[in-house]
C-alpha cells in the first residue's frame, strides 16, 4: 500500500497497535498509547520530548519497557516522530506526517458528537473472499472508522455523505477498486425504513454499553498523586481517541429514542477535563527534568 497520504487505513492501523479486530473493552496497545501522549502533550508544545520521559508515562499505564521502546521505534521507522541526540540522550519531536496522522484522528473524534442530517446515504457495495481474510479484517475496520455500518453482505452504509473522497482513497489504497463501487443516494418508501437499516448496520445497544462501561470505569478512579492523575488522564485520552471504532456518530435523526451514548460519552469528556490540567502541569515538570547522560 501506498504511503502518499494519511488516510483511514493509516490511522486505524496506528491506533489499533496489535491488530485485535475487537476494540470495545481491551486497554490500549503500546503503539495506540503512545499516540495518545504524542497528540495530547507534544502536537501543541514546540519542545522536543525525551525518551525517557515517554518511558515512564508508558509504563505507568502498563506498559512494559520492551513493548514501549519497539512502539517508539516503530512510529519512527512510520515517520510520525523524528531523533534528536543531546550526546546519550535521545529526545522526539512530531514529523509533518506525524501532526497528519493526529489532526486527522482528532477530527474524527469530534465528528461523533453528531451533525444534521442531510437524509442521504453513502452507499458502498464491496466483498471479498474468506481467502482474503486479513485484508478483510483490516479493509472492515477502515471502513468502520470512516463510519460504515454493514446491514447485509457486501453492503455499507454511512450517512457521513462528507467521506466519499475518504472512501475513495481507502478503496485504492487496499487496490480494490475494480471490484467496488459507491453512490449516494436517499431511501424511498420500500421495504425497510431508515431507523430499520440503522438498526442492522450498527449495533447501538452495544456501543451505548460500551459508554457506560467506560463511564462507570473512569468515574470510580480517584488518583491522588501528580503521576497517577497524569496516567489516568492518559487512559481516558487512549479510549476516547480509539471510539471511532464503536461509534458512528450518527445524526439525532437515527439514533433511537432514549439512547443513552452520548450521555455518558459527555461523562467522559467531564472527566477528562477534571483531570486536563494537573495531567498537562505533571507532563511538563517530567519534560523540563532532562535525564542524566
Amino acid at each position: 500500500m501506498s504511503n502518499s497520504s494519511t488516510n483511514a487505513f493509516q490511522i486505524s492501523n496506528e491506533l489499533s497497535g496489535d491488530g485485535d479486530s475487537d476494540q470495545r473493552v481491551s486497554p490500549g496497545s503500546a503503539r495506540s498509547l503512545l499516540l495518545t501522549l504524542l497528540g495530547e502533550f507534544v502536537l501543541h508544545d514546540d519542545r522536543p520530548v525525551w525518551t525517557a520521559t515517554l518511558l515512564h508515562v508508558l509504563q505507568g499505564v502498563g506498559v512494559v519497557e520492551k513493548s514501549a521502546r519497539q512502539a517508539i521505534a516503530r512510529a519512527a521507522a512510520a515517520g510520525w516522530i523524528e531523533n534528536l541526540r543531546d550526546g546519550r540522550r535521545a529526545s522526539w519531536i512530531l514529523t509533518a506526517r506525524g501532526r497528519e496522522l493526529i489532526a486527522a484522528g482528532s477530527a474524527r473524534l469530534k465528528s461523533l458528537a453528531g451533525e444534521p442530517w442531510s437524509n442521504e446515504w453513502l452507499i458502498l457495495h464491496i466483498s471479498l473472499p474468506e481467502t482474503h481474510r486479513t485484508m478483510r479484517v483490516k479493509l472492515y475496520r477502515a471502513l468502520s472508522w470512516l463510519g460504515f455500518g454493514n446491514p447485509s453482505p457486501a453492503l455499507w452504509v454511512n450517512p457521513h455523505v462528507d467521506r466519499q473522497a475518504e472512501t475513495k482513497t481507502l478503496i485504492a489504497e487496499f487496490g480494490l477498486t475494480d471490484v467496488a463501487f459507491g453512490f449516494v443516494g436517499r431511501s424511498f418508501d420500500l421495504g425497510i425504513s431508515d431507523a430499520q437499516l440503522t438498526a442492522r448496520a450498527w449495533d447501538l445497544q452495544a456501543v451505548s454499553a460500551h459508554y457506560r462501561e467506560l463511564a462507570s470505569s473512569f468515574q470510580k478512579l480517584r488518583p491522588r498523586s501528580d503521576d497517577a492523575i497524569l496516567f489516568a488522564h492518559v487512559q481516558l485520552v487512549n479510549q476516547l481517541q480509539r471510539l471511532p471504532y464503536i461509534d458512528p456518530g450518527l445524526p439525532s435523526e437515527l439514533l433511537p429514542a432514549g439512547w443513552q451514548g452520548r450521555e455518558d460519552a459527555a461523562k467522559l469528556v467531564a472527566i477528562r477535563q477534571r483531570w486536563q490540567d494537573a495531567a498537562h502541569q505533571r507532563w511538563t515538570a517530567l519534560l523540563s527534568t532532562a535525564p542524566a547522560r
